[in-house]
């Protein structure tokens, strides 16, 4: 196996808070430690197309409270098919990139594992995504600053709801998992949450109005996950259909949630993991994705990251219940 003497970094997919946090940890850890460093631009678009640039401490200067990715993201179609990642195998090679580092979510994740495979190239992913959904990390980078962003407009539409006395559908992102609305939803007192993770035969809406609030309140929270289907929008018509003496309205944050400054915690876990992805390939570590498990930093095979159900904590589900009463 050949020396390993420059990396490359990039963010795709979705961006989220705490990715510039990501790349600064990056590269001023792979500098400590010997390496080169380039930013590709754009995320694989730019890999596809040459967008990269040799970086050195400064390029990273000041960066670490900075919301979005100043690496620039996109969703890259042409590196889907094999022509786009032979593409850009032939731009690691001009640019004699040895290893990449590709912080984004799972889909971003899939990219690398694929390209990882077919050219035999060094990958190590960070779990850049908002929606907490890759599996083998406590959490991921964006997620926590996202849920506090989403508490922060509830406590608002909540003075909204209690002074019209209506109920509110707020309608969140997390893509096929419930992390955010679930969480977001005790942090902020709502009286319930409907999530993907508990999709039984149960009608959850009809369990919600029958439970609480057609009983004893006039006014209250739902926060819904994200749904092509089922999203806020179709619970709030069926209760205009179902229960007309109820004043619904809808609030869908969209991508409210994704910008502003990362927390604390985001910005520590960027730095821990991003530290961790230079360590994993001073280590010889291949094609991993590094995730922070009960305080210990952990490598995660990429294949088993983005193919796992990441396990939802189902006693949330009650918590919620008993203290929406």
């Amino acid at each position: 196996m050949a020396k390993i003497k420059t990396i490359g970094i990039l963010t795709s997919g979705g961006d989220a808070p705490g990715m510039n946090a990501a790349i600064r940890a990056v590269t001023r850890s792979a500098i400590y430690n010997g390496f080169n460093v380039k930013g590709i631009y754009r995320g694989y678009d730019g890999l596809i197309n040459d967008e990269i640039k040799t970086f050195t401490t400064e390029n990273v200067s000041g960066i670490i409270g900075t919301g979005g990715t100043m690496l620039k993201t996109a969703r890259s179609k042409e590196f889907m098919t094999e022509e786009g990642r032979q593409k850009a195998f032939e731009t690691i090679q001009k640019e004699e990139i040895d290893a990449l580092v590709v912080i984004g979510g799972n889909g971003s994740l899939t990219g690398a594992m694929n390209f990882a495979r077919e050219f035999d190239v060094c990958c190590i992913g960070l779990p850049g995504t908002i929606d907490n959904d890759l599996y083998g990390t406590d959490n991921t980078i964006g997620y926590d600053t996202t849920m506090n962003t989403i508490v922060e407009c509830v406590d608002r539409i909540r003075d909204t709801a209690q002074s019209h006395e209506r109920i509110f559908f707020i309608e969140v992102m997390g893509r096929d998992a419930g992390f955010l609305a679930q969480n977001s939803a005790i942090a902020s007192g709502a009286e319930a949450a409907i999530i993907p993770e508990d999709s039984t035969d149960v009608d959850q809406l009809a369990q919600f109005m029958e439970r609480g609030i057609r009983k004893s309140k006039k006014s209250c929270i739902v926060i819904v996950s994200e749904s092509p289907k089922c999203g806020a929008l179709y619970y709030a018509d069926r209760v205009r259909k179902e229960f007309p003496e109820f004043d619904v309205r809808v609030s869908i944050l969209g991508h409210l949630q994704r910008g502003g400054r990362p927390s604390a915690r985001d910005r520590i876990l960027a730095s821990r993991t991003g530290c961790g992805a230079i360590e994993a390939i001073i280590q010889g570590q291949r094609n991993v994705m590094i995730g922070v498990r009960n305080n210990e930093v952990v490598y995660v095979p990429l294949s088993e990251a983005i193919r796992s159900d990441k396990p939802f904590d189902r006693k949330l589900i009650k918590v919620l219940d008993e203290l929406s009463i």
